[in-house]
């Protein structure tokens, strides 16, 4: 599977953009555990434009991290075409425009999956924006605003009429949020449909080597991307591609080397961020979220005590006590 130049091979695997979550330390642990394209956290034209010193942040890209995709939303067109241009300065490897955020404060002010909701808008940008940069642009969205508008296969052509390059579908409406059970059967159909000449890209409850497999044998889609699966778990891509493709050779850890994977990553949090506190309260929702202390009998308490430690050693020494 390529995208213009650059060519991810069978089965690609990518790490999908999460605010506050792919930061540039864990975007580099995913990619060593095969992660084939990693996206930045995403970010606001309206803020980059403005020259906000966090905004510009997320732009910081490492070497080791390539290929590497920034991701913008925004809801107006100069502003996202203007954005493009500062974002392309940072040299990622392709731009992604955010069609798919639900979440209240951007998709209520017509960014993110608001867009739905204003399809000839959605178009202008995205026509703007390609033309804006020389990268390849691709575009992440959803099936629709709600049950009543799934409109992903027209709307896919029509992205594709603009010069997008790659079209990534969530597998929800904006009204699910992240409830209820992803709907794979338009993304199929859209990847089946002979018109598109695009790679299509595959996102929603990819948690597992078997759900990974499922849907590429299923559906048929170019790439997938995991998400939500991969917080606390940057693992996870390991073994994904072990599974799909026995060529490969990424290592699966042990659960002893896993918390050390974890321990590892709070400490460059608290690097990023130059302040401890910050940086382990920045990591809390790793730790809520990873597989490897779920299905510990009475671990609640240990959990709350993990998600109100201050400091590094008596974190620390929570995850060292850890039974696994």
């Amino acid at each position: 599977m390529k995208i213009r130049d650059i060519d991810f091979g069978d089965f690609p695997v990518f790490l999908a953009p999460m605010e506050d979550v792919t930061d540039s330390s864990f975007r580099l642990a995913c990619k060593e555990f095969g992660a084939d394209l990693v996206y930045t956290e995403f970010v606001s034209a309206d803020a980059l434009i403005r020259n906000v010193s966090r905004t510009e942040q997320k732009l910081v890209i490492l070497s080791q991290e390539r290929p590497v995709a920034v991701q913008i939303y925004g809801k107006d067109v100069n502003s996202m075409a203007e954005a493009a241009k500062i974002a392309e300065q940072s040299q990622p490897d392709i731009l992604d425009i955010n069609y798919g955020c639900p979440v209240k404060k951007i998709a209520s002010k017509g960014a993110g999956a608001g867009l739905l909701r204003d399809i000839p808008k959605m178009l202008e940008i995205t026509e703007n924006v390609v033309k804006a940069v020389k990268l390849p642009v691709t575009v992440k969205t959803r099936l629709g605003w709600d049950e009543n508008s799934k409109i992903i296969t027209d709307l896919a052509l029509q992205l594709q009429d603009c010069g997008i390059e790659a079209l990534t579908i969530h597998g929800r409406t904006r009204s699910q949020m992240y409830l209820g059970t992803a709907d794979w059967t338009l993304i199929g159909e859209v990847k089946n449909n002979p018109q598109i000449k695009i790679p299509i890209i595959g996102n929603g409850d990819i948690a597992s080597a078997d759900s990974a497999r499922n849907a590429f044998d299923i559906y048929g889609i170019d790439a997938l991307m995991v998400g939500r699966a991969s917080i606390g778990c940057p693992w996870i891509f390991a073994e994904i591609k072990n599974f799909l493709d026995n060529k490969n050779n990424f290592k699966n850890p042990t659960n002893s080397e896993k918390k050390e994977i974890l321990k590892t990553l709070i400490l460059k949090s608290i690097e990023r961020l130059n302040d401890e506190r910050k940086g382990i309260v920045h990591f809390r929702r790793h730790i809520a979220a990873t597989p490897l202390f779920k299905g510990i009998p009475n671990f609640k308490p240990t959990r709350i005590a993990m998600l109100r430690a201050q400091t590094v050693k008596e974190l620390f020494d929570l995850i060292d006590e850890v039974q696994l």
